[in-house]
């Protein structure tokens, strides 16, 4: 059974638009390929032919994993939760305690991450250690340069 995933509104539009990109544009030029390598004769000895055959399957694969992603997330509103600890979707201002530097980040699901935007992954160790957490509280987590301790500054949505 699949994990539900929850996304933000832009998130789950995205992941939309990306198999409506692949249904459509995708399968067609991925059919022209085929078509074009057909052309070429003996289908037996065409190593372009078994090319665009293998690209067509690895796109039908692509369709199947977006499709059950798609199947399996849910939009979650962002007005209804509860911004006294830090849930998915939440804005976090946190304070390393070593450097003092602050960072901001939203908790977002995996394929929404993108650290340049300050989107990291619910599943990475800096969410994870910040789940649950309120305003003012302390959060030790173990990084791969090992532990750190940030506090939790400020939580919105």
């Amino acid at each position: 059974m699949a994990e539900i995933t929850y996304y933000t509104k832009e998130g789950l539009e995205k992941l939309k638009e990306e198999l409506h990109y692949l249904k459509t544009e995708g399968r067609a030029s991925i059919a022209k390929a085929i078509a074009e390598a057909r052309d070429k004769g003996d289908l037996s000895e065409n190593a372009e032919y078994d090319a665009a055959k293998e690209a067509q399957g690895l796109h039908e694969a692509k369709i199947a994993k977006l499709e059950d992603t798609l199947a399996h997330s849910r939009l979650l509103d962002e007005s209804k939760l509860d911004t006294s600890k830090v849930l998915a979707l939440s804005i976090v201002k946190i304070k390393n305690v070593k450097n003092n530097a602050t960072m901001t980040y939203q908790l977002v699901a995996e394929s929404e991450a993108d650290l340049k935007t300050g989107k990291i992954s619910v599943k990475s160790p800096i969410a994870q250690g910040l789940l649950g957490k309120s305003v003012g509280e302390f959060a030790e987590i173990e990084v791969p340069a090992g532990k750190m301790q940030f506090e939790v500054l400020e939580i919105t949505r």
